[in-house]
């Protein structure tokens, strides 16, 4: 059963929600941060990024405590204040072709753990460390993980309910995407929502494993170094943003490659055939219709891939993933990209018009090869991860990508 906790939330005042709230820090290119946090004293960017003010570079501990420093000036000056009560937050995000609304909670360690909730990327044992140690220095946690739930109709029907009154925080930000933040403190209510979780035998990590996995090792060692640890405090919860799996909405990345081994265009090709039937389609534009159809841009000519599936075997959940598919049919032994993760030769796109920005930067000579697909599943990303399996990195690109700032759960 999946567990999940109620808390006392650190946000924005909300005169300044909208100034506050920022992407993440990655999100942003180095020009838009310099210009927000000039621009912008109450942006979240100014605690992530403490180094600012001081006109100087800053890492480790150093940064982390600086960090932690600029969140209790934010307190201090009422740019963010505490909720007085325990509740739970409905977040609803409205975009021009996509809507969604799910709930900010804490979610448990144990779950984690013990795989309640389940997983299907690997983490990096140093990005672990790094964040654990972070989340100890600063005392907060700003950005949630992202995690699907099967859709329930009680649920559902408390948050539509919930949504038919005024918000407690409602603006929108530059690029046109509306937030609002609805409050659930009622205890009975918050009963109601935990007891419905507990019901369901698995929740699945959507984007945030990194974080998740991060929080379960701060968890650990802040256990091991308390003598009175009960299993309430809040360091084993961390902050997820629970949402129905009808509402996510999954994109493909598309690979693309500088070079073709050292084959000619004609030895490529012939080796394709092993696996594939291959179509030239010539120069319009060609977006794949199927699972286990690829598209391919080379030479100014897009290529239909379509999947012999009696030469390929489809042995487990994994296995039927179109970008491992194409991991062990192309990338690896055909163009010798063992390494998805680092090798300098692949890049990975999304976002819209994405067969375009393919064949754009194909077309000016920056790779030579460039490879699409449909979109991952909801259901294969949960086949995969209740096999225990990993999927290959850059896999898929899910929205919807929180806001840093919005709500804080402090640690």
């Amino acid at each position: 059963m999946a567990n999940i906790k109620a808390f006392k939330a650190i946000r924005p005042s909300q005169d300044k929600a909208a100034l506050v709230a920022s992407r993440s820090y990655q999100a942003y290119t180095k020009k838009e941060r310099k210009g927000i946090l000039s621009l912008n004293p109450f942006s979240f960017l100014h605690i992530i990024h403490p180094g600012y003010k001081l006109n100087k570079k800053l890492s480790g501990n150093k940064r982390f405590k600086l960090v932690h420093e600029r969140y209790m000036e934010f307190l201090r000056d009422n740019i963010l204040m505490k909720d007085a009560q325990d509740s739970l937050y409905i977040y609803q995000i409205e975009k021009e072709d996509f809507t969604c609304c799910g709930i900010f909670c804490g979610t448990s360690v144990e779950d984690y753990k013990n795989d309640v909730i389940k997983k299907h990327e690997a983490t990096m044992q140093p990005r672990e460390e790094l964040f654990a140690n972070y989340l100890e220095t600063v005392g907060f946690n700003a950005e949630a993980v992202l995690i699907t739930y099967p859709d329930n109709e009680l649920i559902s029907e408390i948050v539509c309910n919930k949504k038919m009154e005024v918000p407690n925080s409602f603006f929108t930000t530059t690029d046109k995407i509306k937030h609002k933040v609805w409050k659930i403190s009622d205890k009975n209510t918050i009963s109601l929502i935990q007891k419905e979780f507990k019901k369901m035998n698995s929740i699945y990590i959507a984007d945030g494993h990194h974080r998740s996995a991060s929080s379960h090792l701060f968890a650990s060692n802040s256990k091991e170094k308390n003598p009175n640890h009960s299993g309430n405090e809040p360091y084993n919860f961390f902050m997820s943003y629970l949402i129905p799996e009808s509402e996510i909405k999954i994109y493909e990345f598309n690979r693309l490659v500088k070079d073709l081994n050292g084959l000619s265009k004609k030895e490529f090709l012939s080796k394709l055939d092993v696996y594939y039937e291959v179509e030239n389609l010539g120069f319009p534009l060609y977006k794949p219709k199927r699972k286990h159809q690829f598209t391919m841009y080379l030479d100014g000519e897009f290529y239909c891939l379509n999947l012999k599936n009696k030469v390929y075997n489809f042995t487990d959940a994994l296995s039927k993933l179109d970008t491992q598919i194409l991991f062990k049919t192309v990338l690896d032994p055909i163009l010798a990209i063992k390494d998805l993760r680092n090798d300098k030769r692949i890049k990975y796109g999304y976002g819209k018009n994405n067969i375009k920005k393919m064949k754009n930067e194909i077309d000016c000579g920056k790779f030579k090869i460039g490879f699409s697909m449909v979109p991952v599943t909801i259901n294969e990303i949960k086949a995969v991860a209740d096999a225990g399996l990993v999927m290959p990195p850059k896999s898929t690109y899910i929205e919807p990508k929180l806001r840093s700032g919005l709500l804080i759960y402090e640690l």
